[in-house]
């Protein structure tokens, strides 16, 4: 028995039945009469789905391109705070070496370049991630986005503005300030 209706959905199938075309009825909303209001409104649906298609694409590009951004950032500036912490190990350092003398430089010679080759390793690092030292000569102009005026005072025969010590050096990461470069600043003499 099943076979047989099987055979009979099969023959349906197969058998070819003429075209018929398809008759129009009045109230067929897509009678001729209406067809351009119908026209009119489907454009007018196509158009606010293409916006819509291209504002959604636009907000796609917009957050890969934020997104790949947000990833150099990250990249280059994530160290930014142990950078910033290890620069108290430098200025500790810097300061052990500079309080050394000729007599303990000669008594204590291996602790002395010990302590020379980790403060050379630790700049070799800082280079490494971009890292920079700011260090400004005397002389040099002072720049309030890269120095601090740790104070002012006046110099004879030097011009207001320029840096007349170094205090501490400063450093950037790439082109983002870390810390600045303290530094004692020219003022302008008084009038006698």
């Amino acid at each position: 028995m099943p076979e047989d209706k099987e055979k009979d959905v099969t023959e349906e199938a197969t058998q070819k039945k003429p075209f018929e075309p398809a008759e129009f009825d009045e109230k067929d909303p897509l009678a001729l009469d209406d067809a351009p209001d119908e026209w009119e409104q489907l454009t007018a649906e196509r158009d606010e789905l293409k916006d819509r298609l291209m504002r959604a694409l636009a907000d796609v590009e917009n957050t890969r391109k934020r997104g790949e951004r947000d990833r150099r950032d990250a990249e280059t500036y994530g160290g930014s705070k142990l950078a910033r912490d290890l620069l108290s190990v430098y200025d500790n350092l810097k300061r052990a070496l500079e309080t050394i003398d000729d007599a303990q430089r000669e008594s204590s010679a291996a602790l002395v370049e010990g302590l020379d080759l980790t403060l050379r390793d630790l700049l070799n690092t800082f280079s490494r991630h971009k890292i920079e030292r700011v260090a400004p000569e005397v002389g040099e102009k002072f720049n309030p986005q890269i120095h601090q005026a740790m104070f002012e005072a006046p110099v004879a025969g030097v011009e207001a503005g320029k840096v007349i010590q170094l205090m501490a050096e400063g450093f950037v990461i790439s082109d983002r300030l870390l810390r600045p470069a303290q530094v004692g600043v020219s003022a302008t003499p008084p009038k006698s």
